[in-house]
């Protein structure tokens, strides 16, 4: 039995996905596919992954492939509950509702386990992490899965290094097709519309202050440049630190950079970025948002210890006044900025991750029992196809190598 918030906003969500679906050709030509050849006949896949309409096309592009789909949410603040209903009134397992605490939110993850999958689809890593604790005996069911985002793949490296991951796990976010456009493009976009449409303020002149210098932190800035703001970078590798001097950007330590920010994102994949250290030196009216993947980037307990008051000062922007009288606002709680307080990264761009996700599900299920247990890159051919279908679909042609090109690079 499905657990979502109510079957009635189940029209609203087909309107999403119906969007989602015109602007997302590639997926859907693999959909057609996955019509013909039924990859996933008799599998069940387990999907945790934000649940808006992207994700809900994926699950029904799964479904065309035979799939039978148990789909949760990888973040209590991204689930769109319209788009859970239409997914359970097309006859998709769904165990997800926006708002949901800690607890309920880890008992959908539960349900979508204890089926036993054959296949899981993670963003973040908890689905693995679960299976590998309290689903033991439900193991050998796992042909494998595939992990999308940098946070959980880190996760499933620790695992692997220490010998505990049990079957094998696709690094989708790895693969070009990912990491380059989603990881840049994406977050770039979809980080700054969470940001102005929830506080309907201009970046243009201000102070924006960006942790963490990856794909997802390039992007995040090269969008706040060119809305004008004054980008300044912290950093703790020194590579993508002078990368981002090369750049354009200024770059400090985060003590430094809280004293000037006007508007901060987190963007590391790690914990504790800005801290009770850093609260005190911050400007009246400095806005905090994170687009890391757990809320752990900005120390929220600690902001909560450290205000004498707390606030909703717009919708998804609490507001928490320090004992000096400054006020210092988070957007959606410091989870994930742009899907907790917009609808995540554009159609366009989302086209391309899901088919790589598609795509590397489809492989692990034809070579079952073939893969070592461990973190496996996505094979390049997938990479390629994604690519070429993903120009086609734009009207875009390229050049070829010739025979004697060929042998003269030899590829």
């Amino acid at each position: 039995m499905s657990i979502i918030k109510d079957i009635k906003l189940a029209p609203s969500g087909e309107t999403k996905i119906s969007w989602v679906e015109r602007n997302m050709p590639v997926l859907r030509s693999i959909g057609e596919d996955f019509k013909k050849t039924k990859p996933f006949a008799g599998l069940k896949v387990a999907l945790s992954v934000h649940l808006e309409a992207k994700t809900a096309y994926l699950c029904r592009v799964m479904e065309m492939g035979g799939a039978e789909m148990f789909v949760t949410g990888s973040n209590p603040l991204s689930t769109q509950d319209d788009v859970a209903a239409a997914l359970d009134s097309g006859g998709i397992n769904v165990f997800a509702r926006y708002g949901c605490d800690s607890e309920e939110y880890e008992a959908c993850l539960r349900e979508v386990l204890k089926v036993g999958p054959n296949i899981i689809i993670d963003d973040g890593g908890d689905l693995v992490h679960l299976m590998h604790t309290e689903f033991t005996e439900l193991i050998p069911n796992v042909l494998g899965g595939c992990e999308e985002t940098t946070t959980g793949i880190n996760r499933l490296k620790i695992m692997d290094r220490e010998g505990a991951l049990r079957f094998p796990m696709v690094r989708v976010n790895d693969a070009d097709c990912k990491h380059m456009f989603d990881n840049r493009y994406g977050t770039g976009q979809s980080v700054w519309d969470g940001i102005c449409r929830t506080t309907n303020l201009i970046i243009a002149g201000k102070y924006v202050v960006i942790s963490g210098y990856g794909w997802c932190g390039k992007g995040v800035s090269l969008r706040a440049k060119g809305l004008g703001a004054k980008v300044i970078v912290t950093e703790t590798d020194p590579v993508r630190a002078l990368e981002a001097v090369m750049d354009g950007y200024e770059v400090m330590p985060m003590a430094q950079a809280a004293k000037i920010g006007d508007i901060f994102c987190t963007v590391t994949g790690g914990r504790d970025i800005i801290t009770a250290e850093h609260f005190p030196l911050m400007k009246d009216g400095a806005i905090l948002s994170n687009a890391g993947h757990f809320n752990v980037e900005v120390d929220m307990e600690g902001l909560e210890r450290m205000a004498v008051r707390k606030y909703e000062a717009r919708h998804n922007i609490q507001g928490y006044v320090m004992p000096d009288g400054k006020t210092l606002f988070t957007i959606a709680e410091g989870r994930l900025v742009n899907l907790a307080a917009a609808d995540g990264h554009p159609a366009e761009i989302m086209d391309m991750s899901f088919a790589i996700q598609a795509l590397s599900a489809r492989y692990i299920a034809e070579n079952a029992g073939k893969l070592k247990c461990g973190v496996l890159p996505v094979p390049e051919d997938i990479d390629k196809a994604v690519a070429v279908k993903k120009l086609a679909a734009m009207g875009v042609s390229i050049d070829t190598l010739s025979r004697e090109q060929a042998e003269y690079l030899g590829v």
